[in-house]
């Protein structure tokens, strides 16, 4: 065999390989940012976003409300603080007495 095909051969082969190893590199970083992301929220799930402590989850007029157990902050999940805002003024006053001290 020419040394050139077989050169050409190798190369071949060689990228062919680079590209099955730098494949599995990417699945296996998916991977660990799909753990990564996991263990995150198992970390931080119902937890305060301010001091970390759990959080109580209230239903009011079907918006789940979420109230921090040391701090009392109160913290509202993406879509609620629209529903909220259609409580209206006598629906945000009851909202807020559920909450008062």
């Amino acid at each position: 065999m020419p040394e050139k095909s077989k050169g050409n051969e190798e190369e071949y082969f060689a990228r062919i390989e680079f590209g099955k190893l730098k494949k599995m590199e990417q699945e296996r970083n998916a991977k660990l940012a799909v753990e990564e992301k996991q263990r995150l929220k198992n970390l931080h799930h119902m937890r305060c976003p301010k001091c970390g402590m759990e959080l109580i989850e209230i239903k009011y007029k079907n918006i789940l409300v979420d109230k921090c157990s040391e701090c009392d902050g109160i913290w509202l999940d993406a879509g609620e603080i629209e529903t909220t805002s259609k409580l209206g003024k006598i629906g945000l006053d009851n909202l807020f007495k559920v909450f008062s001290k």
